[in-house]
């Protein structure tokens, strides 16, 4: 007799993936959709999904979704969650949705403590509209739009989203963590699990910054942006929790 080991969590849909191959979007969804499930709250979780390489991902959460104008979607989760206190908000926005497009939104939504959480994908360039620079690429890394590397005394240095975030009072729990080894996604898993609990238990806003490829955009194979995130992306852009407070504000 067989026993069965692995199966797609209840939290997805079996879905053909719209993502390129080596992108960590896949994983990230997983981690997710688990930890929705594990808390038992896929009835009541909504999702604000953004503009950007995200833009589909309603098409594989098997949970309720709202699309969201770019870099609005802070925004928009902070009406939902006002006007259904009981849901379980979550956002899930790209860097250039995130940092760029919608700095002020998700700054000033942390800044007020709206009990959501943010999910943030950092991989350092605009991924579904050509491969620009974002305000997190690297310096001297190629883009579309910096092609011979991005220049501090230009551009300056790439933004911090998650240290930024934590110097403000009321946010309750930020993290950052990446999913490009085993053990990563593991230590990205419980960030996110505990990030969802902290909005269940009503203390305020959560965010979790997951470092991520995109092959296609930074013209690597899979294997290589994986070596890219620990030797290019994490020195500048260290795991860790940033902010980490004990009860409601």
């Amino acid at each position: 007799m067989q026993e069965k080991l692995f199966a797609i969590t209840k939290g997805l849909k079996e879905t053909p993936t719209h993502y390129c191959p080596g992108c960590h979007h896949g994983i990230v969804h997983r981690l997710i959709a688990e930890v929705i499930e594990e808390l038992d709250v896929l009835e009541k979780t909504i999702l604000v999904d953004p503009v950007g390489c995200s833009v589909l991902a309603h098409n594989y959460f098997n949970f309720d979704a709202i699309q969201a104008a770019h870099g609005r979607a802070p925004a928009v989760a902070t009406a939902v969650k006002r006007v259904k206190p009981e849901a379980v908000v979550f956002t899930y926005q790209g860097d250039g949705d995130l940092a760029a497009i919608g700095c002020a939104e998700i700054v000033h939504a942390s800044m007020r403590g709206e009990n959501f959480t943010a999910i943030f994908i950092n991989n350092a360039i605009y991924g579904m509209t050509g491969g620009q620079m974002a305000p997190t690429t690297l310096v001297g890394q190629v883009t579309a739009t910096s092609p011979y590397g991005r220049k501090q005394e230009l551009t300056g240095k790439p933004m911090r989203v998650s240290e930024m975030l934590a110097t403000l009072e009321a946010p309750q729990y930020i993290a950052r963590v990446a999913v490009n080894t085993p053990a990563n996604v593991n230590k990205a898993k419980a960030a996110i699990k505990e990030a969802f609990t902290r909005q269940i238990r009503g203390e305020g806003f959560s965010f979790v910054e997951v470092l991520s490829t995109c092959p296609t955009n930074w013209g690597m194979s899979p294997l290589k942006s994986n070596k890219f995130v620990e030797e290019s992306m994490m020195p500048y852009y260290p795991l860790g929790v940033f902010k980490n407070s004990e009860g409601k504000q």
